[in-house]
């Protein structure tokens, strides 16, 4: 398989992207109130408005696996995933309505709280270990998955991609906490679309317009909203698109640690709202675009798939085995992001390791110490 390496300008690109990370995580540590507290550390002294709160909760939400597994998705199985987003539609008001009052009159900073108030302190160390592991696992695999399509694809060092972005994680988290978090989310949202719209871009310089590509997608039968079987083997439906799509979203944002942390740095329980509203455009938006950019990629690759022709080994890398055709340079960006998409994700489950310890413990042990318990946490993993 022929690889298509970086060039010096493409590591320029990306030490700058962790290095302005790492500096929002410097500017919030020697500002403000400088995280001597846990509640600022921890949910940013629950000041935070609702737009930086909106994009975090869709970066969060959004990882390397998410842009790579959906374009891929679409490229290889056509749309019918895509209705998904019709699910958060219907969520988010059930989140808003339901589950975030609850939150907020309890005041509390981990929704394992909840669990020990309503069902005492077995329930809930259960369910913080059983997170744990799964956040642990996560992360692993967060951080893996992207570095191996890199590699395979630009012969980009797999070890030297992971630490890179896992020290630049735990540096900002765990020096800038809550409020650093935020900010670095709002910078990574921006270049998560920037990259996905390099790429639309790219294939419409090449194409001629939407319009060719969605012709060739529908030539190619890959354009399909509309499959309303009960068969429970098919792969996508509108039944399963939908339903299965608003418990999935429930569980994200009505019960997830990473998200509920967020919401619940906010002013007040009506900024938490429209951040979660603001926040449906903004994922909808990405979702859709990285769905046309598979598309994008179908019409480059109809007649040529390169999993067949052995230039790629594994659908993952079908959109990165993409950046490197015309026009120059503008793919580079995408190339970059591919790594940094995952930084929000990291620090999500950084964040949300603080707060599976019982709530005495974090509000009696300094801020110090969180940072030497990311330090371990990312080490140990």
């Amino acid at each position: 398989m022929e690889l298509n390496y970086l060039s010096i300008w493409d590591y320029i690109i990306f030490g700058i992207v962790l290095g302005i990370s790492a500096a929002i995580g410097i500017y919030f540590r020697f500002t403000g109130g400088k995280q001597k507290t846990i509640q600022e550390y921890l949910v940013a002294d629950r000041q935070m408005s609702a737009i930086p709160v909106a994009f975090s909760l869709m970066a969060s939400f959004i990882s390397a696996i998410t842009i790579l597994g959906v374009s891929s998705e679409v490229y290889n199985y056509g749309t019918q995933f895509l209705l998904i987003n019709f699910a958060y539609v219907l969520g988010t008001p059930i989140v808003c309505y339901v589950y975030l009052p609850v939150f907020y009159k309890l005041r509390i900073y981990s929704v394992y709280e909840y669990l020990e108030r309503r069902f005492g302190k077995t329930t809930r160390l259960i369910a913080s270990a059983a997170f744990l592991l799964q956040m642990i696992l996560y992360m692993g695999i967060v951080l893996y998955a992207p570095s191996i399509a890199l590699s395979a694809v630009t012969g980009l060092s797999k070890i030297g991609a992971i630490l890179s972005v896992g020290i630049v994680c735990t540096f900002y988290s765990t020096i800038g906490g809550m409020k650093a978090v935020l900010f670095t989310d709002v910078f990574q949202s921006f270049l998560m679309l920037a990259a996905v719209i390099c790429v639309i871009i790219q294939g419409i310089y090449e194409f001629g317009g939407v319009s060719e590509i969605w012709k060739i997608a529908e030539k190619g039968q890959r354009i399909d909203f509309w499959e309303f079987s009960t068969d429970p083997t098919h792969r996508h439906t509108f039944f399963t698109q939908i339903i299965g799509g608003t418990f999935m979203y429930l569980g994200l944002y009505a019960v997830n640690q990473a998200q509920v942390q967020r919401l619940v740095s906010t002013r007040d329980l009506r900024t938490a709202r429209l951040s979660l509203w603001y926040s449906l455009p903004i994922l909808m938006i990405l979702s859709f675009s990285t769905g046309l950019a598979g598309l994008v990629i179908f019409a480059k690759y109809k007649d040529c798939d390169p999993i067949f022709e052995k230039r790629i080994q594994s659908p993952d890398q079908v959109l990165l085995r993409l950046i490197p055709l015309p026009p120059p340079h503008s793919p580079m960006l995408y190339r970059k992001n591919v790594k940094t998409y995952h930084l929000s994700t990291v620090t999500s489950i950084i964040c949300r390791g603080f707060l599976q310890t019982p709530p005495w413990c974090y509000r009696t042990i300094h801020c110090r110490h969180f940072e030497w318990f990311t330090i371990h946490l990312l080490f140990c993993h």
